[in-house]
């Protein structure tokens, strides 16, 4: 969940280094860090940010070096346990992203051998492993040691007087940018933005000797070549643009990105994904995501249902992989942002194994996840950069719906009528984004609260999950998402004048029901903010606060009652002074289970 970099080529490291780091700050960090090769290496790491790093950081001269940033996992946040670590002699030294799970059983062993260790990381293993095994080839010795190691990596190696870097990656994300006579590596594209577009995207097995010359990729000992991609997005399109974050830059381009999705609404790895023929061929079908993206499944189970009568299950990846499951006759649909998702992947691996179809959807060309799966349907919400997941999660809705559409057998009258809905929604989506004003005004009153129920019910109750998850991740406020009618059995107890209720409405089978949960509600003394559609006369007498958003079919209500969600988090974060980007504790790519 870290961020690794690396360089090599015709200019100092030091800047690179330090600018493709600040370009992965996204990611989440706790300390960061710097190994450069001038002959000898030379390191400086710190808790803290790269700003802060920078300041303090002495001229390192060297055409070679890497970079890091660290969320910590083993080991708290502090300076020795910062990455790059190195080995005994300090001339090696590596930066890891990823978890050693063997790593005590390595660490006894390597101290018996007479090795010292100075930091409580699992990362610490990889350089005294590789000085072990170093017989005069960086290469061999990495092999050798990452043939002892039981876990997930993403390494860059660095070795005094070597002119060159040996990477490798087993359940993490890694590239390797491409530029005349230099090369970057980094965990994502953005690193390497400000230097070039054209990029290898490395496979799980995969190992690359990397020089200012050239990329040598062997996988499992033999040679193979990883074509190039070039990035079709900007260093621009990564950037702020005037927005105070990048959350509300990401929240105000999901009119844009809702187009670009339904003009470019599927690029298939190989053929077109004929749900029909699932629907035929299938008893079910399942979809499996983490986080965020589990909230937009979610949704997708009652539209698939609704549309295509196929059952649907719904599971959290991280739980699937951890208990039996009948397989048979099974569609699965694997939805994650980065396509780097560790619990998603093991998932797609898992049910490729029970010889399953598996349909990825992703925002990352090239991810581990569109390689791993049968078909991949890819989102097109280009750089999403701040933690909380806004754009992205929209795109993935985008998919879902049109994907479904697609292939329905429904009347062909409402047919028509919900692609035009749904067509309509760019405009719906930047009617709600024009309420700002409104909905800052009221997250000044929830940021007074510490404590926050949101409730919805069918296919919004994913909505107030969802809701619920952006309001607790960038404001530290502890929110709760509910179906409505659950709150009586339990919940009830916790509301009270000090405990705000977001109710999501909308103008389906659910809407009386829902009235009288919030009814209930208030008669426990709890104030009421409501997202409801234009003209809702009857939520008037009830609400303390109103949202109002668009009319649309009640089936795309989700589109545009989380986009006000979103916006009520994001100023509610704003008021309380929290930092909106990169919240505490939080990483952007889950790349560790």
């Amino acid at each position: 969940m870290c961020g690794v970099v690396g360089y090599i080529g015709g200019r100092n490291a030091q800047p690179v280094l330090l600018n493709c780091l600040a370009r992965l700050e996204y990611r989440g960090y706790d300390s960061c860090g710097i190994a450069l090769d001038g002959g000898s290496l030379r390191v400086c790491k710190d808790i803290g940010k790269i700003a802060e790093l920078a300041k303090v950081v002495p001229q390192l001269d060297g055409l070679a070096g890497i970079g890091h940033t660290r969320w910590a996992t083993h080991g708290a946040p502090s300076r020795i346990n910062a990455h790059p670590h190195l080995d005994c002699s300090g001339t090696i030294a590596v930066v890891h992203n990823g978890i050693i799970n063997n790593f005590q059983v390595l660490r006894r062993r390597l101290e018996a051998e007479g090795h010292s260790f100075i930091s409580e990381t699992d990362t610490e293993v990889i350089p005294h492993l590789i000085e072990k095994y170093y017989r005069g080839s960086l290469e061999e010795a990495v092999v050798a040691a990452l043939g002892e190691i039981k876990g997930s990596y993403a390494v860059i190696v660095l070795a005094a007087g070597e002119s060159k870097l040996v990477v490798a990656r087993n359940g993490s994300p890694l590239i390797i940018g491409v530029g005349d006579r230099e090369h970057f590596i980094a965990s994502d594209v953005p690193a390497v933005l400000d230097y070039t577009n054209r990029v290898i995207y490395l496979e799980d097995g995969d190992l690359a000797v990397v020089t200012s010359g050239g990329v040598s990729v062997t996988s499992r000992g033999a040679g193979v070549e990883r074509k190039e991609t070039r990035i079709l997005w900007s260093v621009e399109d990564a950037q702020k643009a005037g927005y105070e974050h990048f959350m509300l830059k990401e929240i105000h381009e999901q009119p844009k990105v809702i187009r670009d999705t339904l003009v470019n609404w599927v690029s298939v790895a190989d053929s077109v994904v004929d749900i029909a023929a699932m629907r035929r061929n299938l008893e079910s079908m399942l979809i499996l995501a983490c986080g965020t993206s589990y909230h937009a499944a979610l949704i997708g189970k009652y539209v698939i249902e609704e549309l295509l009568s196929i059952p649907v299950r719904v599971e959290i990846a991280s739980e699937f992989n951890y208990y039996g499951q009948t397989l048979a006759r099974t569609a699965a649909i694997a939805i994650t942002q980065s396509g780097e998702t560790a619990d998603t992947l093991k998932t797609i691996r898992k049910l490729r194994a029970a010889r399953c179809l598996v349909i990825a959807i992703t925002n990352v060309v090239g991810s581990s996840a569109s390689r791993l799966a049968d078909h991949t349907i890819y989102t097109w919400a280009g750089p999403e950069i701040s933690v909380a997941a806004t754009k992205s999660f929209m795109v993935q809705l985008m998919v879902l719906y049109w994907l479904v559409m697609s292939y329905s057998r429904i009347d062909p009258g409402r047919l028509a009528e919900l692609v035009m809905d749904l067509r309509g929604l760019p405009e719906k989506v930047q009617r709600v984004l024009g309420r700002g004003d409104v909905i800052s005004e009221y997250a000044s009153y929830l940021a007074q609260h510490e404590d926050v129920f949101f409730i919805g019910r069918g296919i919004n109750f994913p909505v107030a999950l969802e809701g619920a998850l952006k309001l607790k991740e960038v404001s530290y406020i502890h929110a709760e998402g509910y179906a409505a009618g659950e709150l009586k059995h339990g919940s009830f107890a916790l509301l009270g004048s000090g405990t705000p209720v977001v109710a999501i409405l909308a103008r389906d089978n659910t809407y009386e029901a829902m009235l009288s949960n919030i009814k209930e509600a208030k008669a426990r003394g709890a104030p009421v903010l409501a997202v409801a559609e234009e003209g809702d006369v009857a939520i008037r007498e009830l609400a303390d606060f109103i949202i109002t958003v668009p009319v649309v079919d009640a089936i795309f209500s989700p589109v545009v009652n989380t986009v006000a969600l979103q916006l009520l988090a994001y100023y509610t974060a704003r008021e309380r002074g929290c930092p909106v980007d990169t919240p505490r504790n939080l990483a952007k790519s889950v790349t560790v289970e």
